[in-house]
């Protein structure tokens, strides 16, 4: 990963976006030596953001589980039957 401070990234911002752009590697971004953010291509950060909503469904649907808050694949289909015509 590269690691960019943030005053060349305020100098260079148009260099390190072409970078980016170019090898899709994020850049984490320093402050004073410490880390501060990463710099993520959109496409990335988009495929992430879908992925996540896609995990928090599947933990949501295990705590219903073993919460105990589950239906019969018939009364799914009931529930459903609306989008399915």
């Amino acid at each position: 990963m590269k690691v960019e401070l943030v005053t060349n990234l305020k100098r260079q911002a148009t260099k390190i976006l072409a970078d980016l752009h170019d090898s899709k590697e994020p850049v984490l971004i320093t402050e004073h030596g410490r880390p501060s953010a990463y710099l993520i291509d959109v496409a990335d950060y988009e495929f992430m953001q879908r992925r996540m909503q896609i995990l928090e469904g599947v933990a949501k649907g295990e705590r219903a589980i073993l919460a105990g808050r589950t239906v019969s694949n018939g009364e799914a289909r009931e529930k459903m039957q609306k989008w399915l015509d």
